[in-house]
C-alpha cells in the first residue's frame, strides 16, 4: 500500500489499508441499507455514512495518497463543466427511460426516490421548500462522500491489487448494487417487494453512470469532476421529480 501513500502504521493492521477499505465498504453498505429500510428516524444514518466516506482518506492517507485518489484540481477547468453536462444528461435519460417504460407506476425508479422523500416528516411544506431542501442535501452529501470513496479510495486500493480495468468494474458494480436500496427492493407496511426487471434496469443505469464518473475522474486527474457530475445528476433528477412526477 506504500504506492497509495498510506499513513505510517496502517500497514501493520491485519489486511492493511486494502482490508480496512473493503471492511468499511461492507459496513457502510449495511448502514446504508438500515437507513433506507429501517424506521424513518434512521434516514440520517445515510448522511453520516457519506460524511464518513468523505473523511476516510484524511484518516488513512498522507498528502501524496490523497492526491493519488484525485483530491486535487483537474488538469483543466473544462472538465468541471464536462462533469456537470454528463450528470445532467444522464439524469434526464434516466427520467425519459423510466417515464417511457413505466409512467408514474411503482416500477419507475424516480417514483421510488420520490416515495422516499414523501416518507420524511415534511407536513405543511410547500413544493418549493421540498425541492430546495431535498436537492440541497442531494447535491452535497452523496456526491462528495460517494465519489471520494468509490471513484477515489476504493478505486485506488482495488487498482493496486487487481489493475485499473478490474478495479473500475468492481467499484462500479458495488456502487450500482448499493443503489438497490433506492429502487429494486422496497420495504412497505405490507412487507418486502422485489422489482426484478425495473430493479435490474436501475442497477444497470447506476453501473453505467459509475463508469462515466470513473472516466471523468481519470481523464481530468481529479475527483472533483466526478463530484460535480454526481451533483448535477442528483439536481436534475430532483428537477424532473418535482416538475413532472410529484403528486399534486
Amino acid at each position: 500500500m506504500n504506492r497509495i501513500g498510506a499513513k505510517a502504521g496502517w500497514q501493520a493492521v491485519p489486511g492493511g489499508v486494502y482490508g480496512l477499505v473493503l471492511a468499511f465498504a461492507a459496513v457502510s453498505s449495511l448502514v446504508r441499507a438500515a437507513a433506507m429500510f429501517g424506521p424513518t428516524a434512521w434516514r440520517g444514518l445515510f448522511m453520516l455514512v457519506c460524511i464518513a466516506m468523505a473523511l476516510l482518506p484524511w484518516l488513512l492517507l498522507d498528502r501524496s495518497g490523497r492526491r493519488a485518489i484525485g483530491l486535487q484540481r483537474p488538469i483543466h477547468p473544462s472538465w468541471l463543466l464536462a462533469g456537470l453536462a454528463v450528470g445532467a444528461l444522464a439524469a434526464s435519460f434516466c427520467y425519459w427511460l423510466g417515464a417511457t417504460l413505466y409512467g408514474t407506476g411503482p416500477d419507475n425508479w424516480y417514483i421510488s426516490v420520490a416515495r422516499n422523500y414523501q416518507l420524511q416528516p415534511t407536513a405543511g411544506w410547500s413544493l418549493v421548500q421540498l425541492h430546495l431542501v431535498f436537492t440541497s442535501v442531494a447535491i452535497l452529501f452523496s456526491p462528495i462522500g460517494e465519489e471520494i470513496f468509490f471513484r477515489g479510495l476504493l478505486q485506488q486500493v482495488l487498482e493496486e491489487r487487481h489493475g485499473a480495468t478490474r478495479a473500475t468494474l468492481g467499484e462500479a458494480a458495488w456502487f450500482a448494487l448499493v443503489h438497490l436500496c433506492h429502487h429494486g427492493i422496497l420495504a412497505t407496511s405490507l412487507g418486502w417487494t422485489i422489482l426484478p426487471v425495473s430493479g435490474a434496469l436501475w442497477v444497470a443505469q447506476m453501473f453505467l453512470l459509475s463508469l462515466a464518473f470513473a472516466w471523468l475522474r481519470r481523464r481530468s486527474d481529479s475527483i472533483w469532476s466526478a463530484v460535480l457530475a454526481h451533483a448535477a445528476f442528483n439536481a436534475a433528477m430532483n428537477g424532473w421529480i418535482f416538475a413532472r412526477l410529484w403528486p399534486a
